[in-house]
C-alpha cells in the first residue's frame, strides 16, 4: 500500500517542529521520536502513520551530530553497535513495511505506549537509585552478542513502526542486559541509529510516505536547536530534569489519548 504525502506540513511548521522538538530533547538529554511524533501531529498537522515516518527520516541528522562528541570522548563500543545494526536494519525495513499497513488507531494506542513508559521511566530516573557506572570491556560472549543483535531488531522494528529513536529501546537495554554505563550506552544507541533510521527511511520513501527535504529541515533545524536545549540542562538539577520530562510526556499523552478517542467516536 503506498500513501501520498498531503501538504499540511509546510516549510514554517517543518521549523516550529525542528525547534521545539530540538530544544526539548536538548534539554531533557532524551527525545528523539517520542518528543517529536507528538509535535508533528500537533502543530505539523500530520497524521500518526506520517508522523512516524517524518520522525525517522528527521532523527538521522541529529544522530549524526549527537554522535560525534560521544565517538570524540571514545564513548562507543564500536562492536556492541555494529551488533545492533545487523539487526536494527532488518527490524527498521520490517517496522516501516507495518507502518505502511498497521490502521491509524492502532497505531496511535502503540504510541501512547511508548509514552508511558517514557513515564516510567523518567520518574524512575528521577526518584531511583543513581546508575551503574560500570562500562562493557573487551568482545562480548557469543550469547551476549545474539543478544545485542536481538536488540538491535526490537529497536529497529520500534523505529520504523512508530518513528521513535532507538533510545528508547537500546539504552536501557544495554545497560540492565550487557552493564553498559549511560553515557557508553548513548553513544553506542546513537551510532547504531544512522544505518537504522536510513534503512526504514528508504522504505518509508518508497511508500511516499514523507518528503525528504522537509524531513531534513526538521532535522537540521532540530539539531542545531538541541545545542541550546542542552546548554539549558545544565543548570538544572537531574531529578527537576526527570520530572519535568516526565510532565511533557504527560501533557503528549493526553493530547494522543484524546485523539484516538476521537477517531473512534467518528
Amino acid at each position: 500500500m503506498t500513501e501520498q504525502t498531503d501538504d499540511s506540513l509546510t516549510p514554517p511548521r517543518a521549523v516550529l517542529v525542528g525547534v521545539v522538538g530540538g530544544a526539548f530533547s536538548g534539554l531533557f538529554g532524551l527525545g528523539g521520536g517520542i518528543v517529536m511524533v507528538p509535535l508533528l501531529t500537533s502543530l505539523g498537522g500530520l497524521t500518526q502513520r506520517r508522523a512516524g515516518a517524518y520522525s525517522l527520516a528527521a532523527i538521522l541528522p541529529a544522530a549524526i551530530v549527537g554522535s560525534i562528541p560521544y565517538l570524540t570522548h571514545q564513548a562507543v563500543d564500536l562492536v556492541a553497535a555494529g551488533l545492533l545494526v545487523v539487526g536494527s536494519v532488518v527490524g527498521a525495513v520490517v517496522g516501516a513495511r507495518l507502518l505502511a499497513r498497521v490502521p491509524e488507531t492502532l497505531l496511535r494506542w502503540l504510541f501512547v505506549g511508548v509514552l508511558v513508559a517514557g513515564i516510567v521511566r523518567s520518574l524512575l530516573d528521577g526518584f531511583g537509585e543513581p546508575p551503574s557506572v560500570n562500562t562493557a570491556e573487551g568482545l562480548p560472549s557469543l550469547l551476549d552478542g545474539v543478544g545485542m543483535v536481538a536488540l538491535g531488531l526490537v529497536m529497529g522494528v520500534a523505529s520504523g513502526l512508530l518513528g521513535i529513536g532507538g533510545g528508547q529501546i537500546a539504552v536501557p537495554g544495554l545497560s540492565a542486559l550487557f552493564d553498559f554505563a549511560p553515557a557508553l550506552a548513548k553513544g553506542t544507541s546513537l551510532v547504531a541509529m544512522i544505518p537504522t533510521a536510513v534503512s526504514g527511511t528508504w522504505v518509508n520513501a518508497r511508500n511516499r510516505l514523507v518528503r525528504l527535504r522537509t524531513a531534513a529541515l526538521i532535522g537540521v533545524v532540530a539539531s542545531v536547536f538541541s545545542y541550546a536545549g542542552a546548554s539549558l540542562s545544565v543548570v538544572l538539577p537531574d531529578r527537576a530534569a526527570s520530572v519535568a520530562f516526565a510532565a511533557l510526556l504527560v501533557f503528549a499523552l493526553v493530547q494522543q489519548v484524546r485523539k484516538a478517542l476521537e477517531k473512534r467516536t467518528r
